[in-house]
C-alpha cells in the first residue's frame, strides 16, 4: 500500500506568558511544588536553592513539531527544547524528512543522529530528534488510522496502573495510586540537619499511608554517592521503595557503587537524563541501577526507545520511562518490562488529578483511580490534538 511522502517540517514554540506546563512541566506559577526548594547540584548556591526556576530551569520552553503529509495529514509531538531545538528541526532534520516516505522511521531515525553527532549525541539535540521522531510515529498512526500502540506490537495487559510523582503521596494513595515519589527538599550542603528532615519527611508519610504503599524519593542529581548511601540506609527504615536518579548523570561508577550500598530490597533507580542506546548499555553493563527510567521525549523518541527497552529486556532490567504522558502510555501498554507508569501531579498542591501536558494537548487521558483502560489509548497516532487556543510562534523556516 502506498503512503503519502512528507511535504513539510515545522517547528514552534510557545511564547507571551503561554508556555507554563504542558512539556515544559518545570515552568509552573510562584507556590507550586514543582519549585518548592526542591534539591539540586546547584543548592550549593544559596541564591539558587529556593527554587529550581531561579537558575534557569525553564528557559528553554516547549517544542512543538508539525509533519504534514502530501495528502494534507499532519502529525505533532511536543517536548522541551524551544528555539534552539526549532533551530536545528528546521535548518538540519527537515532535509532528512521531506519527501522521504513516513514510514522509513529508521533511516530518518540514523540520519538525524549521525548527521548531527559531531555536535550533538546527548542534551538538546537528542531532544530535537525525539521531538521529529515522536511526531512521525503520530502521522504513521494518522495515515494507518490506528493508534501507535498498535504499531509497536499491540496491548499485552488490559490497563495502565500508575505510580504519582508529587508533594503528596498522602493523597495519591486516596486517588488509586498504587505509590507516590516524594521529591527530595534538602541537599548535602545543608547537612545533617537536612538529612534528618529529608528521613521525616519519609516517616511521617509512611504513617500516613501504612505498610503497603510505595514510597519513593526523587533526588533529580543532587547527591553524591555518601549521601545517597546514608539517605538510603537511614530510610530503610521506612520502607523507601526506591531512591531516584541520586548523582550526577554521568558518574557511572557512582551508580556502580551506589547500587552495591543500597541496603537490601531498597531498588537504584535513573536514566531520565540519559539518551540513546549507547548511554543505556552504560547502565546496564555496568550494573548501575536495577530500573531504567527513559524519557521518550528525550532519550530518542519511540524509535529509540524501542532499542532501549530490548537492551533491558536482555539485562532483566525494568523500563519505567519517565512521566510523559501519552507519548509513553503507547509505549508501556506494549512491553512486559515496562509494568507500571509514572503519572505527574501536575496540580500545584498535588490535591487532584489534572492533564499533564495541559494546557497544549486536547484529549489527553488521564488516570482513574490510579488506572487507565487500554481504550482510552485507541484514537490515531497518540490520540491527542494541539489546543488552537495555545498560541503557536515559528522562529525559523527553511
Amino acid at each position: 500500500m502506498g503512503y503519502p511522502k512528507i511535504k513539510h517540517v515545522r517547528a514552534f514554540v510557545i511564547k507571551g506568558g503561554e508556555g507554563g506546563g504542558g512539556a515544559d512541566y518545570h515552568d509552573q506559577g510562584e507556590g507550586h511544588w514543582i519549585d518548592n526548594h526542591i534539591a539540586t547540584s546547584m543548592g550549593r548556591y544559596p541564591e539558587y536553592r529556593q527554587s529550581r526556576k531561579s537558575f534557569g530551569i525553564n528557559v528553554l520552553g516547549t517544542l512543538v513539531v508539525e509533519i504534514e503529509a502530501d495528502d494534507g495529514t499532519v502529525g505533532f509531538a511536543v517536548t522541551t527544547g524551544g528555539e534552539p531545538a526549532c533551530y536545528l528541526v528546521e535548518k538540519h532534520f527537515a532535509r532528512f524528512l521531506e519527501g522521504r516516505n513516513p514510514f522509513e522511521y529508521e533511516r530518518i531515525w540514523d540520519q538525524m543522529y549521525f548527521g548531527s553527532q559531531y555536535y550533538g549525541r546527548k542534551g538538546i539535540v537528542v531532544n530535537a530528534i525525539s521531538g521529529v521522531d515522536l511526531a512521525l510515529w503520530d502521522l504513521m498512526g494518522k495515515l494507518r488510522q490506528e493508534p501507535v500502540y498498535h504499531m509497536l506490537g499491540g496491548a499485552v495487559r488490559d490497563e495502565l496502573q500508575f505510580y504519582a510523582t508529587g508533594a503528596r503521596p498522602d493523597l495519591a494513595k486516596e486517588m488509586g495510586f498504587i505509590g507516590g515519589k516524594l521529591p527530595l527538599y534538602h541537599g548535602p550542603v545543608e547537612g545533617d540537619e537536612g538529612l534528618k528532615k529529608n528521613v521525616e519527611l519519609i516517616a511521617d508519610m509512611r504513617s500516613k499511608v501504612g505498610e503497603d504503599f510505595w514510597l519513593m524519593y526523587d533526588c533529580w542529581m543532587a547527591l553524591d554517592v555518601n549521601y545517597a548511601t546514608k539517605l538510603a540506609h537511614k530510610c530503610h527504615e521506612y520502607g523507601l521503595k526506591w531512591i531516584e536518579e541520586a548523582i550526577n548523570p554521568d558518574d557511572y561508577w557512582g551508580y556502580q557503587q551506589l547500587k552495591k550500598n543500597a541496603p537490601p530490597g531498597m531498588l537504584v533507580t535513573t536514566g531520565e537524563h540519559e539518551s540513546t542506546r549507547w548511554g543505556f548499555r552504560m547502565l546496564l553493563d555496568m550494573d548501575c541501577c536495577d530500573i531504567i527510567q527513559p524519557d521518550v521525549g528525550w532519550c530518542g523518541g519511540v524509535t529509540e526507545l524501542l532499542k532501549i527497552s530490548a537492551l533491558a529486556d536482555a539485562k532483566g532490567t525494568l523500563v519505567v520511562p519517565h512521566g510523559s504522558s501519552v507519548y509513553s502510555y503507547h509505549f508501556v501498554i506494549t512491553r512486559h518490562n515496562s509494568p507500571f507508569a509514572e503519572f505527574l501531579m501536575m496540580a500545584p498542591k498535588a490535591d487532584h488529578v489534572a492533564p499533564m501536558f495541559h494546557p497544549q494537548l486536547l484529549g489527553e487521558p488521564i488516570p482513574e483511580k490510579g488506572r487507565m483502560k487500554v481504550t482510552a489509548l485507541d484514537k490515531p497516532g497518540f490520540g491527542v490534538e494541539l489546543n488552537p487556543e495555545v498560541k503557536l510562534y515559528r522562529p525559523y523556516e527553511h
